[in-house]
């Protein structure tokens, strides 16, 4: 056991880094996407809000690519970042409010396994209940005792989730591509109705507020990139895995808008592209996309739970955070930072329950 000042093993490589970016990206809200786009768009205006997106989300990443590169010393990711630029009060909020924000989606992402779990098992239906509540623990404790055992392990097995949550997605696709129809697509392409710049506009919003979400996580290998072999590959890392998922998100957007009309894509339930998917091919898509959206929300979670603790000790090592975070274990993993993290997500649980 040391007390975090002692140097830190560089043992991710470029792979694991972008499967990281990929991994803490791509969630479960990629799964409702088809649904969430719908509720307030039609297609011609969810196609502005993605370009809009676009041409936000890579400048963004371009500009962690070049501070990966030119600080590297600044380890912790946007923190640092926001405590280098901005001073000590940026950088004391910037690093509680992602710690605090990052318990609180574990623990929501896990009760939305376990909700997705209630498709299998009635048991855990709603993953609010008492059965849901003991296997979140359960599954909680089960990673974080993985995560012991090394960074760079942890990283191995965020590579298998991540590529486990890749195939429903591009097996999703890939029907989609076939299934594609114009007219459908074009349907009611701006709205019904007059069409004005003002309805474009708020559809537009509506969009937006979906597809920015969608990409919280882009700043994985940033936050872990003093532990990266190499620190020009944190920076290549972030650009290509959010290109790799940009492609994604507008792919199952406009190939669902060419299965179903718009009337039809915005009352589905939760996930929307199982259902989607059902209805062309049958009851067998919906399963695999609903034990996709299982092997995702596990992936994430494994991301995050790295995520979580790495910006906690390594606000530790500064004196924003207590220095109990500073803890490592023989394995160099944050262990105390990952301890208090799940103790906490941990009191959380029990509270939803009651």
């Amino acid at each position: 056991m040391t007390d975090g000042v002692v140097q830190i093993e560089k043992k991710l490589g470029f792979f694991p880094l972008i499967a990281l970016v990929v991994g803490t990206m791509v969630g479960g809200g990629v799964f409702s996407l088809p649904h969430d786009l719908a509720v307030g768009a039609n297609s011609g205006s969810i196609i502005i809000g993605w370009c809009i997106t676009a041409m936000g989300m890579i400048p963004l990443a371009l500009v962690y690519q070049t501070l990966a590169r030119q600080k590297p010393e600044l380890e912790g990711g946007i923190y640092s970042y926001a405590r280098a630029g901005f001073g000590e009060y940026i950088g004391f909020n910037s690093a509680w409010g992602y710690w605090l924000a990052g318990i609180l989606g574990n623990v929501a992402t896990i009760m939305l396994l376990f909700s997705t779990l209630g498709y299998f098992f009635p048991i855990f239906k709603g993953g609010n209940n008492v059965a849901s509540i003991v296997g979140a623990s359960l599954l909680l404790w089960t990673l974080h005792f993985l995560i012991l055992f090394g960074i760079r392990e942890a990283s191995i097995m965020n590579v298998i989730a991540t590529i486990g949550k890749l195939v429903p997605i591009v097996l999703f696709i890939v029907v989609m591509v076939t299934a594609f129809r114009w007219d459908t697509f074009t349907h009611d392409f701006w709205g019904e109705g007059t069409i004005s710049v003002s309805s474009i506009l708020g559809q537009v919003k509506n969009t937006m507020l979906v597809t920015l979400w969608v990409f919280i996580g882009v700043e994985g290998a940033v936050v872990l990139s003093g532990r990266a072999k190499n620190s020009r590959d944190v920076g290549k890392a972030t650009v290509l895995g959010l290109i790799l998922v940009m492609s994604i998100y507008i792919l199952i957007s406009v190939l669902s808008m060419g299965a179903m009309t718009r009337g039809e894509l915005s009352v589905l339930e939760t996930p929307s592209m199982g259902h989607v998917l059902e209805h062309v091919v049958g009851t067998w898509g919906a399963v695999a996309i609903n034990i996709g959206l299982v092997a995702s929300l596990v992936g994430t979670l494994i991301g995050w739970f790295l995520l979580v603790s790495e910006i906690s000790h390594v606000a530790g090592k500064d004196g924003v955070f207590p220095k109990v975070f500073t803890k490592t274990n023989k394995k160099q993993t944050p262990h105390m930072a990952l301890w208090i993290s799940n103790g906490v997500a941990q009191i959380i649980f029990i509270i939803v329950l009651f």
